[in-house]
């Protein structure tokens, strides 16, 4: 499956020393691969699929974590 090989390079790319707008490539990357792996859960309901989707959404919060900066609850 080339979604899943899709899914594989993107949960193994180094983000580090990356700029803003490699940050913003790779969050709307991770979105874009989320929807479709998740398009294709509904209809197999295969559970590696929901794994796979887990890792990509753990890495896309880290992402933006770092593209959010410093929140409210920073400050206060």
């Amino acid at each position: 499956m080339e979604l899943l090989e899709q899914a594989s390079a993107f949960e193994n790319r180094k983000m580090s020393h990356m700029s803003m707008s490699d940050r913003v490539k790779a969050s709307r990357e991770a979105k874009a691969l989320v929807l479709k792996i998740n398009e294709l859960y509904k209809k197999t309901r295969d559970p590696k699929l929901m794994d796979v989707m887990k890792l990509i959404t753990v890495k896309k919060r880290k992402i933006e974590k770092r593209l959010n900066g410093i929140t409210k609850k920073d400050i206060m």
